[in-house]
């Protein structure tokens, strides 16, 4: 099942796609109270409605933490270069920061350019809190297709990466897919791609920390909740480490595609 959200009366709502159109699940907030039953309950509503009648958004409740790990494969970090890492690096991204596809992003005023960011995005289905690996991985609700868009000049002014990894419009995913859907995540092509050229290309098995790794390890510290989402890492082939360096331009198109899972197009504009 593939998961969107829409907005409906100033409100937004979470729904399933149907071919053509779409089936409405309730409210976000009332969808990720139980999403399993929500996404149940989905055969039995007979009411449809027209993706074209309606903004879609990300099927995001508005106090979801977003939770990104920076340095999750061992080629981007070495590209850094920084040290492979002991435990996960985390770093949070704000709601307002998510879009959904083919929502143009602005290239800051102060910045050069943006850099790409393949990455698998995890929503939390489950609270997650204190438990091994295998058990925070069966919490998962669904995955998408995420670009984590950075504008490297300010995050590479301090040592915290806050204010680069939250321009507007810099965190692009798709429809979410459903976790009973997906199954086994092995092996599963990462890939971004500028105007069509490919510019990173992984496999998700060449993560350092898996997926249960990761979430375990944010449950020690705190409790996940339903609707958390987890940014799991980007591979390397990033912009700013290339020689010479490239970024997204005005007029670029990024795409970011997860085998099996989805992908998210992005247009690059100019500022004003």
């Amino acid at each position: 099942m593939r998961i969107v959200g829409y907005e409906h009366q100033g409100r937004v709502h979470v729904a399933a796609r149907d071919g053509s159109s779409l089936i409405p699940l309730g409210p976000v907030e009332t969808f990720w109270e139980d999403p399993y039953a929500a996404a149940a309950a989905a055969t039995t509503v007979a009411d449809r409605v027209d993706p074209s009648t309606v903004d879609l958004v990300p099927p995001v409740k508005p106090g979801a933490r977003i939770l990104c790990v920076g340095l999750n494969y061992s080629e981007h970090v070495r590209e850094g270069p920084y040290d492979i890492p002991e435990y996960p690096t985390i770093f949070g991204r704000w709601t307002p920061s998510l879009t959904v596809g083919g929502t143009p992003v602005i290239v800051p005023v102060d910045e050069d350019g943006l850099d790409w960011e393949a990455e698998l995005l995890v929503a939390v289905g489950k609270p997650i809190h204190l438990v091994d690996s295998e058990q925070a991985h069966g919490a998962v609700f669904g995955y998408a297709a995420f670009n984590d868009i950075t504008a490297r000049r300010a995050q590479k002014l301090t040592s915290q990466w806050t204010l680069g990894k939250n321009a507007d419009n810099s965190g692009p995913m798709s429809d979410l897919a459903t976790s009973d859907e997906i199954g086994d995540l092995a092996g599963r092509k990462v890939v971004a791609r500028v105007n069509g050229e490919v510019m990173q290309e992984a496999t998700t098995d060449q993560m350092i920390f898996d997926v249960g790794q990761i979430l375990s390890y944010i449950s020690r510290t705190l409790t996940l909740l339903p609707g958390d989402l987890i940014a799991t890492g980007t591979p390397s082939g990033v912009g700013y480490a290339r020689t010479p360096p490239r970024l997204l331009q005005p007029g670029d198109v990024v795409e970011v595609e997860v085998e099996g899972i989805g992908s998210v197009s992005t247009p690059v504009h100019r500022a004003g």
